[in-house]
């Protein structure tokens, strides 16, 4: 609770729209304590339209942003398993997430070790809803430009890792092999933002606006 509080006043002294944050450093002391406890404070901000991206990604704190201006969530999500009998691909992470669009009750889930990051903590265990969905890119090219990176795919119910993340199930117009082959050639992240209903055709409007390219792979 104080360290939400703390963010809610961090983001009103700097009239912050959205932000990324991450820690590294020594083990087992203060600052490592108050990083493992932000992610149900960055949720929180996430679902009221303060987008947060965990890892420092501020291109997809960009994304995630677009998303929520548009009313269409926008949770923070990397690709985590391919199911390739089932032709499905698991996108999620250990947070921020953006509660708006969960299907059903988000968990909060405490963690003796946080995936690949230091220290424990709580974290957020969400399913984005069922139905249609819109991925959603921003892309850093080798000369600087920037370009949008665009999928939609139908979130489908099914088994998911229950490990305090969020963790959904994503079925798409093209096989998930030609998914991860044709998204991971144009050079994106490892992270996306994801968001409720299909609309690559608002987010090609905006590249156009912003006068810049965009891909969409399916």
């Amino acid at each position: 609770m104080r360290t939400s509080v703390a963010l809610d006043r961090i983001v009103e002294a700097h009239e912050l729209g959205f932000m990324a944050y991450y820690y590294e450093g020594e083990p087992g002391n203060e600052y490592e304590n108050i990083a493992t406890s932000v992610i149900a404070g960055n949720t929180l901000l996430t679902g009221r339209n303060i987008p947060v991206a965990g890892e420092c990604e501020v291109k997809n704190a960009h994304a995630m942003k677009i998303m929520d201006l548009m009313g269409k969530g926008g949770s923070f999500s990397e690709i985590y398993l391919a199911d390739f009998k089932e032709d499905h691909l698991f996108f999620g992470h250990d947070g921020p997430a953006h509660f708006a669009i969960s299907e059903g009750p988000v968990g909060l889930v405490p963690l003796p070790v946080y995936h690949g990051k230091p220290g424990e903590g709580l974290s957020i265990q969400m399913t984005v809803k069922y139905g249609p969905v819109t991925m959603l890119s921003v892309v850093q090219h080798g000369d600087g430009t920037l370009s949008f990176l665009i999928a939609e795919a139908e979130s489908v119910p099914g088994p998911v890792m229950e490990i305090g993340n969020t963790n959904s199930r994503y079925k798409f117009s093209i096989s998930a092999k030609d998914f991860l082959q044709h998204w991971s050639e144009v050079g994106p992240s490892h992270h996306c933002a994801i968001g409720v209903g299909h609309f690559s055709s608002t987010l090609k409007i905006l590249a156009k606006l912003l006068g810049i390219e965009y891909k969409q792979i399916c």
